[in-house]
């Protein structure tokens, strides 16, 4: 958490979420409620932190058509009853329109109020051979890629928006200070292997 108490404070989740979404989401209102303690006025929630795994990744996502989806409706009664601003991580959305058969990992931006104020579909998937116990990943087989790049006002500043695997890419975090961003948040789910070798060396690389 930012600790200059003459500045807006700002502070990370970490959770170990599984496939019980409604544990999950317990989990994640503890962590909250000590952010709030702890005198927090933005809270960071990580990627997937509501729904983990791909079995359920379309259902959820079905029910997220609009504000009015469970898990939207979740995030934005956090916000309002805690007076925080909530960076709620990623949660699967549906574009039935576009492709009906694949979810967005979408980053929803809450007010203190309660109002969803912005809105960022992960760009980059995470489609590549690891060294671990699964071997590859395929995020392409579930999900489809956002095509917009995000700023939103915060009390912390012009934050802009990525997720995960989006870090290893210079030119979004480029095109994100090109639009005004002055913080720049990246809510992941990194695997051990990968976030081991690579996950301090890239945060520093992108800050510089």
């Amino acid at each position: 958490m930012c600790s200059n108490s003459s500045n807006p404070q700002a502070a990370v989740i970490q959770m170990v979420s599984g496939n019980d979404i409604t544990a999950n989401l317990e989990q994640a209102q503890t962590q909250l409620l000590k952010a709030k303690e702890q005198g927090a006025q933005l809270v960071l929630l990580p990627e997937n932190f509501a729904v983990f795994g791909s079995r359920q990744l379309l259902a959820a996502g079905r029910q997220e058509l609009n504000q009015q989806g469970p898990l939207r409706q979740w995030l934005a009664k956090q916000a309002k009853q805690l007076g925080l601003w909530l960076v709620g991580g990623t949660i699967p959305c549906i574009d039935k329109v576009i492709n009906p058969d694949r979810v967005r990992a979408a980053c929803f931006v809450y007010d203190a109020k309660g109002q969803e104020v912005a809105r960022y579909d992960k760009i980059h998937l995470f489609d590549v051979d690891v060294k671990d116990a699964h071997g590859s990943y395929r995020e392409s087989d579930h999900f489809e890629a956002g095509d917009a790049v995000v700023v939103v006002d915060t009390p912390i500043g012009k934050l802009g928006l990525t997720t995960c695997y989006d870090l290893r890419f210079a030119e979004l975090h480029m095109a994100l200070v090109a639009k005004g961003a002055e913080v720049i948040s990246n809510g992941a789910a990194f695997t051990s292997t990968t976030g081991a070798a690579h996950w301090h060396s890239l945060l520093r690389a992108r800050a510089i």
